[in-house]
């Protein structure tokens, strides 16, 4: 199966070392409606990440790709998530539990938009 779902670029995102915000591009149609390949995301490292939160993740089976999906399930060995996109998403249900690294605050471009109330 191929991945329909590239996420983020590495050279995109440094893992929140020595910062606590990071813009990161979003890549692929798996979170479409609500994001879209080349939408532009403020993420949040070390947010308390929540059931149905975006969060930016990467996988233990593909540690090089960095992609953005809805947090499901707390779940072992870290989140079940899943892209918006049932048809064009590869996600927990493929690749299994991944490593939460941000929770998504909002989209900076190029719709602004808010996307929950962090406490």
């Amino acid at each position: 199966m191929s991945d329909t779902t590239p996420g983020v670029g590495a050279q995109q995102c440094d893992e929140g070392v020595g910062v606590r915000w990071r813009r990161v591009a979003v890549r692929g149609p798996s979170m479409s409606p609500t994001l879209r390949d080349g939408d532009v995301v403020l993420v949040e490292f070390g947010a308390r990440v929540r059931a149905g939160d975006v969060v930016l993740v990467r996988w233990a089976a593909r540690p090089e790709q960095l992609s953005v999906k809805r947090a499901a399930r707390p779940a072992d060995d870290g989140w079940w998530v899943l892209g918006d996109n049932d048809h064009g998403s590869t996600d927990s249900r493929t690749l299994g539990p991944a490593a939460v690294l941000a929770v998504v605050l909002c989209r900076l471009w190029p719709r602004p938009r808010r996307f929950r109330g962090r406490s």
